[in-house]
C-alpha cells in the first residue's frame, strides 16, 4: 500500500513540475489612436442618440447625447487624460420646436332659409254614439249533488315466506407453485488452438 501512495506522489509531482509558465510575448502599441461614432435617428420608438469618441495617446475626448421624456437634449463632452482624469461637462438644449402656424379665421356664414311647408289644417272628427244594446247573461243550470260512496272494505295481504338462508360453502384451493428455474451453468472454455 506504501508503494502505491509513493508511486502515486511521484506522479502528481511530475506533471505539475513538468509545464511551467511560458511568458508570452506582448506587444503595446507607445501611442494608440482610434476614432468612432454613431447615430440613431428611430422615428417609430422615439430612440434618438448618438456618440463621438476620439483617442490620441493618453488623451480620450468624446461627447454623446440623448432625447430626455422631457423634450430636450442632453449632450456629455468629456475629456480623460493620465493628469487631469475623467471629466464631463453636461448641457441641455431644448429641441427646435416646429412653428406652429395658426389657420386662417374663417368668417362665419350666415344660414341660408329653410323653406317649410305650412302644416295641414286639423279637422276634428264627428262624434260617434255608442251602441244601446247589451248583451243578455247566460241562464243559470244548477247541477245535480253527485251520490255519496263509502270507502272500499279492508283486505289483509298475505302472508310471506322467506326462503331457509343459504350459506357459501368454503372453497379449498390447492396452493400454485411454480416449477424450479433450469440451472445456467458457465459455458466451457477451451482453448482458441483446438478448434
Amino acid at each position: 500500500m506504501n508503494t502505491k501512495i509513493v508511486v502515486f506522489i511521484c506522479a502528481v509531482g511530475m506533471a505539475s513540475a513538468s509545464i511551467g509558465p511560458v511568458p508570452v510575448a506582448t506587444r503595446v502599441d507607445p501611442l494608440p489612436q482610434y476614432s468612432f461614432g454613431y447615430d440613431v435617428q428611430d422615428a417609430l420608438t422615439g430612440d434618438y442618440k448618438g456618440h463621438q469618441e476620439h483617442r490620441n495617446g493618453d488623451l480620450v475626448t468624446g461627447s454623446y447625447s440623448v432625447v430626455d421624456p422631457d423634450g430636450t437634449r442632453r449632450i456629455v463632452d468629456y475629456a480623460a487624460d493620465s493628469l487631469n482624469g475623467f471629466n464631463a461637462v453636461v448641457r441641455r438644449e431644448p429641441l427646435v420646436a416646429a412653428k406652429f402656424i395658426a389657420p386662417a379665421p374663417v368668417a362665419p356664414v350666415a344660414p341660408a332659409p329653410v323653406f317649410a311647408p305650412a302644416p295641414a289644417p286639423f279637422v276634428a272628427r264627428a262624434p260617434v254614439a255608442a251602441p244601446l244594446f247589451a248583451p243578455a247573461p247566460a241562464p243559470y243550470v244548477a247541477r245535480a249533488p253527485a251520490p255519496y260512496v263509502g270507502p272500499a272494505p279492508y283486505v289483509a295481504p298475505a302472508p310471506v315466506l322467506a326462503p331457509a338462508p343459504v350459506y357459501p360453502a368454503p372453497i379449498a384451493r390447492a396452493p400454485l407453485y411454480a416449477p424450479a428455474p433450469a440451472p445456467l451453468y458457465p459455458p466451457r472454455l477451451t482453448s482458441p488452438y483446438y478448434w
